[in-house]
Formats: C-alpha cells, sequence, structure tokens
C-alpha cells in the first residue's frame, strides 16, 4: 500500500515548541567542538586532538579487556540515536569490543510495553496502525500518559477524534492538559492502573459485552484471563484506586458499545515494577473486545523518545541483534555472525540490564570501562545517588555528546559529536513509519559524526574493515541483517523513503510499500493468535508508612525533553520552565506548612531533593508530581524507586513514598502560623 509523499504521519500535525527551537541548539555558544581529556581523575579537561583522545579511549579499553575480559567494558547508548547509529553501536560492541555489556537508556522508556507486545502480540511495534486511526475511531482509552505536553502533534489527532463525535477516556493520577480535555477522566492512585484495567475487564464480562468470535477464533488463554477479572466487581476496584464504581460502568459501557476503539497505555502505567503485567492487562481489554487487527481499532503503546521505536529494534539492547533478532537463538546468531563475517560463537551472550550494568560499575565481575552515546544516565537513572557512586568506581569513562553534560561532566575522555541537522539518517516513528531526515549543513569544524566515531574507534581496535562512517552503507548493510526477522527493513531504502514519505516495516521486497496495519489476518505468534494473560494485581512493593506518608510521582513538562542536556540551553524553553517545582494539592500543602512558591524538601528511602512548591487543586491529596529533567539538588531520580519489573528490568520511576518537609523555619499559611 503506498504512502502519499504529504502525509507523514505525527508531524503532519505540526511540530512542538522543541521541534520548532532545536535549530538554536546548533550553533550554540556551549557546543563541544574538540575533544576533551583529563590528566588524572578529578582533574581539570584540556583540549586534545582527536588522534589524542581516540588513541586514550582505545588504549584504556584493550587495558581493561585484558586485565578483565571482554565484558568488563560497557556500552551504554539511548533512543534519539538513528538507526544507523543504533545498529553501528551494537555491532561494535559485539564484534569490537566483543562484549555483552551493552544496554539504552529506552530500558528505562519502552521496556516493559516492549516485553508485554512481544509476549501478547509475538511483535514490538508500538502503534501496530497507521496514527491516522486515532482521529477516526470512537473511543480512545488513552492511560498514563500526557499527550498535550509530551507529544503536541499527536494531541491534534486526539482533538479531531472527539470534534468527530468520539470520546477520549484519560487514566491519569494527576489532572493534566490531557486529562482536562477528556470526556471521562479516571484519577486513581498511583500504581493502581492494573486493577482499573481488571475492574473494566470484569463489566465487559459480566454485561456481555465480549466479541466471543474474536475471542474464540484469534486468541489462546482467556478463560485464565476471564478467571483472574472476575474477582475485580466495581465496588473492589474503587476501594483500590479511588475510582468510583459509577464511573468504571461509565467508561465500560462506552467501550463495549463503541463499534471502534483503540486502547494505549503510556510510560505513567508502564514505570512500575509491574509494567509489564498493567500493560498486559489492557491489552486483554483490547482482545476481549475483538478489537487489535481491525480498521481504526487496537492497542498500542506510545514512544517517548525521538527514535524510541527504531532505537530498540536493532542491537542496542542487551539481548537484541539487529530486527529484533535474538543472541540467545542459534539461528539468529549464524544469520547475523555470517553478515558481519565472525564466528557465532564469538558473539558474546547478554550480561546486565541498564540499571544493573550502571548500578554496579567498577565491582568484580561488572563493568569498568563505559562508552556512552546518546544519553546523560546521571539525570535519567533511578537511584542516582547509587548511580553517581557506581560511575565514581569505574576506570575509564567515555562520553559521547554534543553538550558536556552531567554524565560528560565525569567522563576522562568527551568526544564531540554531530547533532540532528549535521548528518543524515533514519528514524522509525511511534506508528512504525521509517522516515529519512537528510543532513542539511556541515558539522562544526572537528567535530565529527557519531557513525564516524564508531568507526574510527572500531579501526583502533584493529576491526575498521567491518564498519563504515556512511549512513547509507550501514543502512543497507542493516537491510540485509533484518532480512527474515520481525522487525524486516530489506525493502526499504532511502529512495523509496523519499517517494513514498516514508515506508512501514516490516517491508520484507523491493516490490512491497510497507505493512501500515498488522495483525489484519493472524498475530505474529508461532501459531497466529494472540496471547490473553492474567494480570492479578498486587499493590507497588514499596509502601507508604508514617515515616514516608505520600506518594511521589515523575515525568515530563512541556518545554524540557528527557535530561534537559539540549532544552535546558534553549533560552525560549528555559524561561518558560526555569526551575523544577512540586506539584502539591493546596490541602496537602496546608498540612505540611507549605505556601505556594517555598522551597520543599522532598525525602525518601534513598535520598533527598529540594524544589519551589507549585500548588494546584487538580492533584490527589495524598500524591505529588515533581519533572525530571534538572539535576543539582532538585535532581527528581535521587528520589526515583528501582525496584525493577522482572520481565523488562523498568525500574518505578512513577511510584515513591517521599515524605516532605518546609526548607526554611516559619510560614504563614492562610492566616495560620506553622511551627516547624
Amino acid at each position: 500500500m503506498s504512502v502519499p509523499r504529504h502525509d507523514i504521519g505525527a508531524a503532519t500535525s505540526g511540530l512542538c515548541r522543541k521541534g520548532w527551537t532545536a535549530a538554536e541548539l546548533l550553533n550554540h555558544e556551549e557546543r563541544l567542538t574538540m575533544p576533551l581529556v583529563r590528566e588524572k581523575k578529578g582533574g581539570d579537561f584540556r583540549e586534545a586532538s582527536w588522534e589524542e583522545a581516540l588513541n586514550r579511549v582505545v588504549q584504556a579499553f584493550t587495558r581493561t579487556t585484558q586485565s578483565h575480559g571482554h565484558d568488563a567494558v560497557g556500552v551504554f547508548g539511548g533512543g534519539g540515536l538513528t538507526n544507523e547509529k543504533a545498529y553501528s553501536l551494537g555491532k561494535f560492541a559485539r564484534v569490537a569490543l566483543r562484549t555483552g555489556s551493552i544496554d539504552y537508556n529506552g530500558r528505562f522508556c519502552m521496556s516493559s510495553a516492549a516485553s508485554a507486545l512481544n509476549a501478547s502480540f509475538g511483535i514490538d511495534r508500538g502503534l501496530p496502525f497507521p496514527l491516522g486511526d486515532l482521529e477516526n475511531t470512537e473511543i480512545i482509552l488513552l492511560v498514563g500518559s500526557n499527550l498535550a505536553e509530551t507529544m503536541p502533534p499527536v494531541m491534534r489527532l486526539f482533538n479531531n477524534q472527539r470534534l468527530k463525535g468520539g470520546s477520549l477516556v484519560v487514566v491519569d493520577p494527576r489532572s493534566t492538559p490531557t486529562a482536562k480535555a477528556a470526556s471521562v477522566h479516571l484519577q486513581p492512585r498511583s500504581g493502581t492502573d492494573l486493577a482499573i484495567a481488571n475492574g473494566l475487564l470484569h463489566l465487559l464480562i459480566t454485561e456481555n459485552f465480549l466479541d466471543e468470535s474474536y475471542i474464540s477464533s484469534r486468541t489462546n488463554n482467556f478463560e485464565s484471563a476471564l478467571e483472574a477479572a472476575l474477582p475485580y466487581f466495581p465496588e473492589r476496584v474503587e476501594r483500590i484506586t479511588g475510582v468510583s464504581a459509577s464511573k468504571l460502568r461509565e467508561v465500560a459501557s462506552l467501550l463495549g458499545n463503541a463499534k471502534s476503539a483503540i486502547v494505549l497505555t503510556g510510560r505513567g502505567a508502564e514505570q512500575h515494577a509491574n509494567g509489564t503485567a498493567t500493560v498486559h492487562s489492557y491489552i486483554n481489554l483490547a482482545l476481549a473486545l475483538g478489537k487489535p487487527g481491525k480498521p481504526n481499532s487496537g492497542f498500542g503503546t506510545l514512544t517517548g523518545q525521538g527514535n524510541g521505536q527504531g532505537g530498540r529494534e536493532h542491537g542496542q539492547k542487551v539481548d537484541q541483534l539487529p530486527g529484533y533478532r535474538s543472541l540467545k537463538n542459534p539461528i539468529d546468531r549464524e544469520i547475523i555472525a555470517k553478515i558481519w563475517q565472525v564466528n557465532a560463537a564469538d558473539l558474546p551472550y547478554p550480561r546486565a540490564h541498564a540499571f544493573e550494568m550502571l548500578s554496579t560499575l567498577g565491582q568484580e565481575n561488572a563493568v569498568r570501562s563505559l562508552l556512552v552515546m546518546g544519553s546523560n544516565p546521571i539525570i535519567s537513572a533511578p537511584d542516582a545517588n547509587r548511580i553517581d557512586a557506581s560511575f565514581a568506581n569505574l576506570d575509564f569513562l567515555v562520553v559521547v555528546d554534543p553538550f558536556l553534560s552531567e554524565t560528560a561532566q565525569l567522563a576522562d575522555v568527551v568526544l564531540p559529536s554531530a547533532q540532528w541537522a549535521e548528518e543524515t539518517g533514519t528514524m522509525t516513528n511511534v506508528e512504525g513509519r521509517v522516515l529519512l531526515r537528510r543532513q542539511t549543513k556541515l558539522p562544526p569544524h572537528n567535530v565529527k559524526t557519531d557513525l564516524e566515531i564508531i568507526y574510527l574507534l572500531a579501526d583502533g581496535l584493529g576491526y575498521g574493515a567491518k564498519f563504515s562512517a556512511d549512513p547509507k552503507a550501514v543502512f543497507n548493510e542493516l537491510r540485509v541483517a533484518t532480512s527474515g526477522a520481525k522487525a524486516d527493513y530489506f525493502g526499504i531504502t532511502y529512495e523509496k523513503i523519499e517517494r513514498q514519505g516514508g515506508v512501514f516495516w516490516p517491508c520484507p521486497s523491493l516490490e512491497d510499500s510497507g505493512q501500515l496495519r498488522l495483525f489484519e489476518t493472524k498475530f505474529s505468534t508461532a501459531d497466529g493468535r494472540a496471547q490473553f494473560v492474567p494480570t492479578p494485581f498486587e499493590p507497588p512493593k514499596e509502601a507508604t508508612d508514617d515515616e514516608f506518608p505520600i506518594v511521589l510521582t515523575t515525568g515530563r513538562v512541556l518545554a524540557h525533553y528527557q535530561s534537559g542536556t539540549q532544552t535546558r540551553r534553549v533560552a525560549s524553553l528555559a524561561e518558560e520552565s526555569i526551575e523544577p517545582y512540586v506539584e502539591m494539592h493546596p490541602l496537602l500543602a496546608q498540612k505540611l506548612c507549605l505556601g505556594e512558591n517555598e522551597y520543599a524538601l522532598l525525602r525518601t528511602r534513598r535520598g533527598s531533593a529540594a524544589f519551589r512548591v507549585k500548588l494546584t487543586s487538580d492533584a490527589r491529596v495524598d500524591t505529588v508530581f515533581v519533572p525530571f529533567h534538572w539535576g543539582g539538588i532538585s535532581r527528581a531520580n535521587s528520589l526515583s524507586n528501582p525496584d525493577l519489573d522482572p520481565s523488562s528490568a523498568m525500574p518505578a520511576f512513577k511510584f515513591s513514598a517521599v515524605a516532605i518537609s518546609p526548607l526554611i523555619a516559619l510560614a504563614n499559611i492562610g492566616g495560620m502560623q506553622c511551627e516547624r
């Protein structure tokens, strides 16, 4: 099916302000334009030639390998890297370094969704349907996502959907701009999204809203899911979640009576220690309604990072090879080894996941030297004080970045890299559409692209002949490496992308135009049927108590993105959101003797951080929110919870038990003097 050139998915609806202002960073005064090196740990940086800087990296990696083995050198990538860079970085780790110690920041973003999608549908494509379906469906159930601030262009599709008479149901503990635009807002206690899904499935069953023909012909294991959901009658769910039984019945009726429906989850539902199970619970809803594979219907998850979809497809994940091939699958290993011209036996097996790797740096049988590209884990990783201590234990750290990020400030060598407009490469968006981003200007003198840096490091290690710095050559190799895999890019070329305005994967042949909608006739599982997964609710592992009585959740704001390394350097964005804050209900603030714009100290079982108070009556009285884009004394991840999902190794960013106190001695709140 051909895609019209003017239809380029989310961007058809425009750009958000972060996109409009991105060009300001290209000539920013803080841009790195020379490699930086230190003479000793804790010493000052000095500028160095590329030859010296690269030699230092190669020598350090070689020393580490000789002393501690290949797996002692680690690689940490990012979901903003192009497909070509993600592919090359994974290949570099496994061929040039021969290390199994590689993962990336997408582990903290999409891993729970990916785990559930693979188990239930047999494939991980965030939206298995085109974005345009969103504005043409009767009802959208959106769980744990604030698109109005995090993906404003896509929010326009939701607005169009409601203008056409559709309904939007939002599940979120916060009354966000997205929730305020909804037809129905369910505002549960943080960490109870799964119980809501079970309650809705209970009602679909008891109110005879099931698509029994679909369930019997296209799914497995429904009886187990039914048995798990039946105890979640509306009044019980109300006690667990705080959402009224009447609202649950209203939403179940909307879903059950709609001819088309789309269920979507985001990070708010997924960044928990039960994130995978939570996604499964909402997949169960979509399957019970018989929606996946039908027009303007289905289940999907929303990707947050710039190349969040493509970045997880081609080898940055610890257990994956290109195209979603598996490092544990002997056939996949043989296929990729042949393309890379190495012995399959030499391909390393997976080591630790992201948090496990980052929290044990420098320890026995762990990573001793680390390459970071496209990520800033000092800000973005959970339990950040532990991560600080872990990074201090490294023998050697090299960071590739256009700016001196908080992680780069700790490095032994910093290598300056090109930005988005200064290199060519492909990105795969949330709907699985591969787009081409052409170079529009040259990088500053002495700045290299990430592909050039990977090639030069590989060459220094003796593997240069197996790598290329040319993005088109890398993409063509990626095409071959993914041929026949689940994420099959073989039929995608730069020329086809430009001709069609993007190409959906899978696209197995040059004659194929790409598959917009998956699951129309079968799923990607072994038997072609989707899998129901029973999902009994369990409360968050970390409980509130007398010492830590309040729930803390974290997230993004409109003006900033990820760790803020770039957006905090854009003047207009920084002015709009000049400092971090803690959002809380006025009644909670009064109880804590805190007023608007005063400073509060937040303390969890892991650390503390300070924030200016922002009051809103839209907040739950038992829950506070802080954005995670800043470092220093307001680093949200100094507080966050590292409990890991057993399937995805996703940390529980969205639920921490917290204590809150003022930072000053006295305040006058509403005429009442508070003693502190």
